[in-house]
């Protein structure tokens, strides 16, 4: 095997279920928390000399990439949908939490009619290949748009609450909404790919349509109320060669084949610390076809363990997934604030084959 591929070449050898020289690695619906984050760059600085940059820059093969936001002013701390977050703190670190659904009042399909809703007008696409010459220049990456979430915008937009209380009594004010936010994300994707000119290979979608125990919603209900408008728009990711990446955390296990049905080419997340998720099963029944991101837990492994136990679970993760390719390493979500640096390097030195004199 070439030990010299691209990290585009890598990924897409992978997805192809086809041999590489390590296993591709991303953070895909992740990232590195704030206080962890600080807790990493004193201890590679102090051990190997480096910043987290630097460490994490030979190592992922993915980047994303987005055009230009040139619509009108938003209100401080409001996204384009009208959402309205607010920080809440919780140690060293915040999240942003949702304190206003703009459509939380709304009692007829006519009110959904009235809200703005944000126009790809609002974004200039022209950015997209000034971007990926920027991104090439240190090397050919895998490139991937985002974010697709269909059901997740519309219930920020509605209220959780609401948005299920809709689907069981007025289903027709929740389509409204699942169209009007399905018909930007298939434009959006169109615009993007299109201005791309096929150098962007996966395309970002998501929907958290599971908890920890199961799915939110009765499978019927999900397959009649969602599913369709995610067809449509991996319906046009397709058109333009891309893949589709979908992520939902939780106990998904009973979504997979209606997932599959709707067009998805790599699940995302992986969390095996939810009820009756498991690596050896998503393999061997889907494997074949269905590829894999993630499955590192951010729950359990990487705050709780010892470096030796996160070495082990990434392992076999690759053992399992990656079996004749199809996996892409990472976390399962977001690395928390408090997980020992030790444990964050013992991932990503272990999935990159550092060698054991400098993996700490």
């Amino acid at each position: 095997m070439n030990n010299e591929l691209s990290h585009r070449d890598r990924v897409r050898l992978a997805l192809e279920h086809k041999d590489t020289d390590r296993v591709p690695i991303a953070m895909v619906c992740s990232g590195i928390n704030s206080a962890a984050r600080r807790a990493l760059e004193k201890h590679l600085r102090t051990s190997r000399g480096i910043s987290v940059d630097e460490y994490l820059a030979t190592i992922i093969d993915i980047k994303g990439i987005a055009p230009d936001y040139i619509g009108p002013k938003l209100p401080e701390r409001t996204d384009i949908w009208g959402v309205r977050r607010k920080a809440v703190v919780y140690g060293e670190g915040s999240y942003d939490e949702i304190e206003h659904n703009p459509l939380g009042s709304a009692a007829s399909v006519d009110d959904i009619r009235k809200h703005r809703f944000p126009s790809t007008e609002w974004f200039n696409y022209d950015s997209i290949l000034e971007k990926i010459r920027a991104l090439d220049s240190g090397g050919e990456f895998c490139l991937m748009a985002a974010n697709g979430n269909i059901f997740e915008t519309s219930w920020y937009m509605r209220g959780f609450e609401n948005i299920f209380i809709d689907l069981a009594t007025q289903p027709e004010l929740a389509n409204a909404i699942f169209e009007r936010t399905a018909s930007f994300y298939i434009e959006h994707f169109r615009r993007i790919l299109s201005a791309a000119r096929g150098r962007i290979d996966l395309v970002f979608t998501a929907d958290d349509i599971a908890g920890q125990n199961g799915l939110l919603m009765a499978l019927p209900m999900w397959e009649e109320n969602i599913k369709p408008y995610h067809m449509r728009m991996n319906s046009v990711i397709h058109e333009y060669g891309a893949k589709i990446i979908y992520h939902s955390d939780g106990a998904v296990m009973q979504a997979v084949p209606g997932l599959m049905d709707m067009g998805i080419d790599v699940l995302q997340a992986l969390q095996f610390d939810a009820k009756g998720m498991s690596a050896d099963v998503l393999k061997s029944s889907y494997g074949d076809t269905l590829c894999f991101e993630g499955g590192v837990s951010v729950q359990s492994t990487l705050p709780f363990g010892t470096p030796d136990d996160v070495r082990r679970e990434t392992e076999e993760r690759i053992r399992v997934l990656g079996k004749n390719g199809g996996y892409i390493c990472g976390p399962s979500h977001c690395i928390q604030d408090g997980t020992p640096p030790e444990n964050i390097c013992a991932l990503f030195d272990t999935a990159a084959r550092v060698p054991e004199a400098v993996a700490v």
